[in-house]
């Protein structure tokens, strides 16, 4: 008994049809090759099971709300330096599988505030740096799922680079966190800060950033730096094991003779990894900032991996239906050429072996419509309708 593996009609018709005895003269599911074989499973694999793959526009406000929860979360892990706010979407992908399940996938860009990381001060009431300070920037790649209507981070990568294309002559230049000169700057801001409180005094938690600039009798410097209340025995200081130990953040200007210090002491104490420089360098050899967490998880997410090496869009390996914000007087590039289903299996008899490309193919649920369109004279981007991205700059 031979079977028909010839197909037309509706896509819900296909598998009755390919299972159906026929006497039409077809070419037997025995005799298809390679190529026959794709297609056909193709076309099942189209009907009952699809990933749909969204690119809504980056200032959409849901969009906007998961790039701060994002920014919020990546915060949290952040136990060195300073807090970082959004400043830019730069792309992202809603990947929903057939079971229903949405994974986001967010490329952001995020700018160094001045509230460090043990500061309460809420992320929103900071002031990001202006770049004649030597900004710092976070190129985040993050993917999120949706859970019981809440975004939950499942992965991330970031890489944290500082800004000096407006840096002028004569600015301040951002130095290395260990910087054996500066840091003698900062223990003699800090003695003289403690030489002028009356009942506590306090040791360095972390230096945040020092930098220096070039004036008339030596180079005048900036730092800010961490301090916690001290338990201090013959110059020798720990920072005090009681939570309630006061802590704040002090800026100092000047040079090591002749300097003023101003110090922020924290209202709410915020639950921290003590790590005390002291008369020590900092682990940061050579880094001029504190870097934001690098990574989490990046090996076990094909999203982040593929987001991360800025490779081009990869789809999913079952087809994939990409659906854009419909933008007006804007054409719809169909994403790939489509492959009639029959003339394919007819050609699959008589393929010609100095070939051995296989055409892209893409599946839909709607086969008929499919097959009733001429094929696009040239192949566009796997993935490129109209995208509304990136999104509005927030500062610079």
């Amino acid at each position: 008994m031979q079977y028909a593996a010839f197909y037309h009609g509706a896509p819900q018709n296909f598998f009755f049809l390919l299972l159906t005895p026929s006497p039409l003269r077809g070419l037997r599911l025995t005799e298809m090759n390679p190529l026959g074989t794709f297609v056909v499973l193709g076309l099942l694999v189209g009907v009952w099971s699809q990933t749909t793959v969204d690119l809504p526009p980056c200032d959409d406000p849901e969009v906007e709300h998961i790039a701060l929860v994002a920014r919020d979360y990546l915060n949290a892990q952040h136990n060195h330096g300073y807090k970082y706010d959004l400043n830019r979407i730069e792309k992202i992908k809603i990947v929903t599988s057939p079971n229903g399940e949405q994974t986001f996938v967010l490329e952001i860009d995020l700018l160094e505030t001045d509230c460090h990381v043990f500061d309460p001060t809420p992320v929103a009431n900071c002031t990001v740096r202006p770049k004649i300070l030597t900004a710092v920037e976070g190129d985040c790649d993050v993917v999120l799922k949706r859970v019981n209507e809440a975004f939950t981070v499942v992965a991330f990568k970031c890489k944290t680079e500082e800004s000096t294309e407006d840096l002028c002559l004569g600015c301040h230049t951002l130095l290395s966190l260990n910087d054996t000169t500066a840091l003698d700057f900062v223990h003699a801001s800090l003695a003289t800060f403690n030489n002028n409180t009356l009942h506590e005094t306090y040791t360095i938690l972390e230096v945040g950033r020092m930098s220096s600039q070039v004036v008339s009798g030596g180079p005048a410097y900036t730092a800010e730096y961490v301090i916690i209340e001290a338990n201090c025995t013959n110059g020798n200081c720990l920072p005090l094991s009681d939570p309630n130990a006061k802590q704040g953040i002090c800026t100092a200007k000047g040079s090591r003779a002749a300097h003023n210090v101003d110090c922020k002491m924290f209202s709410t104490l915020v639950k921290q990894l003590i790590h005390v420089h002291g008369g020590s360098l900092p682990h940061q050899h050579g880094l001029k900032h504190h870097k934001l967490t690098a990574l989490h998880n990046p090996d076990q997410n094909s999203h982040l991996s593929a987001e991360s090496d800025e490779s081009a869009e990869i789809v999913p390996n079952v087809p994939a239906v990409v659906n854009a914000a419909p933008v007006d007087a804007a054409p719809v590039v169909d994403a790939a050429p489509v492959v009639d289903a029959a003339a394919a299996l007819d050609s699959s008899s008589a393929s010609d072996s100095s070939s051995k490309e296989m055409p892209p193919l893409r599946f839909k649920r709607d086969v008929a419509a499919i097959m009733a369109e001429p094929a696009p004279a040239a192949q566009a981007d796997p993935i490129s309708p109209v995208q509304l991205c990136p999104g509005r700059i927030r500062f610079f």
